[in-house]
């Protein structure tokens, strides 16, 4: 296999006996889910060496279907960020156009099935991680409802967001995907039996409702990428689906809530790597602070000591109730908004992403240009709630996302709707 993306960081070809659904298939896994004696590094320098003694719930339920582990791929370093450019290893190439970013935080999953390199590849989306690669480089991927999927073996950022999910060049090898790795693990606590019934997936959008959230096509939103959208939505009204325009309020508030949660979570998550749990070993004839500090100062990027500078910050004494406790009030906000919609609607839609995908370098020298891109992603997160990204058309010659949000638990309807405009676009 010839990785001319940078899609990969660690290659071999682990063949299950299996036969199951996945029987023969390819996979590739993120870097950040646990594979048993393959390197697992998160894309960053901290974890160089270190092999898992155990494969990820996904990973072992990958096997027992039959199939073969591929590689590892390239990611923004523990999931924290929008490019796939804040990898130890350098980034991965958007093979629509190689002078442009992959989106990130699954930049290596989707770059690798956008080129061919394998059929299917796992990703984790904390607040776009799969959605967001997914519409740079032109595949599906679906978000599932937290806790449909275990999380057990993916290493945390901020558990209270992520989730493990699917990522293929079509919906039908998605939802194949899924229905391996989603239902109930004893060693995820948040983890719910709900099976996914691949034989179900069928193409189904008439008589669908789908409110279209005016909040998605405002200040922000390239044209060109909402009008390509708009368009979609009106292929599905051609296809029998009701649409009707909703509102979302609070969605103001979502990048600030999501940004001070996550990192919180990543300040307190990242603490076990200080060269003694986790991490090359410290200089022990050093005093044990400063010890500690060179580690992860040279284990760690900007972009993460960023995030645990931040969280720390807004963790401490006089801080939380300014911070913390706010932006657990506006989750909760956020979250009866998508209820109180989702209860008339089907499923909502609207873009992916604001924009197509950028050049290379373009964001690296303004993370709040970066963080700010997220905002049509990281509400579903918040919510809890299943989206899938879906191929649908192009805007200045590079792909766009269609984003498809469903009901807690709907992944079977987003699906199948999904699959009806494949079909027809």
């Amino acid at each position: 296999m010839q990785d001319t993306y940078n899609a990969f960081l660690s290659t071999i070809e682990i063949p299950s006996e299996a036969k199951g659904l996945l029987a023969g298939i390819r996979i590739a896994v993120k870097d950040n889910i646990s594979t048993k004696d393959i390197p697992t590094t998160c894309a960053s320098k901290i974890l160089t060496g270190y092999i898992p003694p155990y494969d990820a719930h996904a990973v072992e339920l990958l096997k027992a279907a039959g199939a073969t582990i591929a590689g590892k791929t390239n990611m923004d370093e523990f999931g924290m960020g929008t490019t796939t450019e804040n990898s130890a290893f350098g980034p991965a190439l958007n093979p629509r156009d190689t002078t442009r970013v992959t989106g990130g935080s699954s930049g290596g999953s989707a770059a690798a099935v956008a080129g061919c390199l394998v059929p299917m590849a796992l990703g984790s989306d904390t607040g776009g991680s799969i959605r967001c690669p997914a519409s740079y480089c032109g595949i599906v991927g679906l978000k599932p409802s937290y806790g449909r999927v275990s999380r057990y073996g993916l290493i945390a950022y901020a558990n209270s967001f992520e989730q493990i999910g699917p990522m293929a060049a079509n919906v039908t090898d998605t939802a194949k995907l899924f229905s391996i790795i989603a239902g109930h693990d004893r060693r995820d606590s948040t983890s719910v039996a709900k099976p996914y019934d691949f034989a179900g997936l069928h193409a189904e959008i008439k008589g669908k409702v789908i409110g279209v959230p005016k909040e998605y096509f405002g200040e922000g939103v390239d044209k060109d990428v909402a009008a390509s959208v708009e368009k979609a939505i009106q292929k599905l009204e051609e296809l029998g689906a009701v649409t009707r325009e909703v509102s979302l309020p609070s969605m103001q508030y979502a990048l600030a809530a999501y940004y001070v949660t996550c990192t919180c979570e990543a300040s307190s998550n990242l603490d076990r790597f200080d060269g003694v749990r986790y991490g090359p070993e410290p200089e022990m004839n050093l005093p044990w602070h400063d010890a500690y500090t060179k580690v992860r100062a040279a284990g760690f990027g900007p972009e993460v000591r960023r995030r645990i500078f931040l969280g720390t910050f807004a963790l401490t004494a006089g801080y939380y109730g300014k911070y913390y406790l706010k932006a657990q009030h506006a989750k909760q906000l956020i979250r009866r908004d998508f209820l109180r919609v989702l209860t008339d609607c089907d499923m909502l839609a609207g873009p992916t992403m604001p924009n197509v995908a950028p050049k290379l370098g373009e964001m690296t020298a303004n993370p709040l240009q970066m963080y700010q891109t997220d905002i049509l992603t990281v509400p579903i997160n918040i919510a809890g709630i299943p989206a899938i990204s879906v191929p649908c058309g192009t805007a200045h010659g590079l792909p766009v996302g269609l984003q498809l949000m469903g009901r807690m638990f709907g992944e079977e309807a987003l699906l199948n709707a999904a699959l009806a405009f494949e079909e027809e676009a």
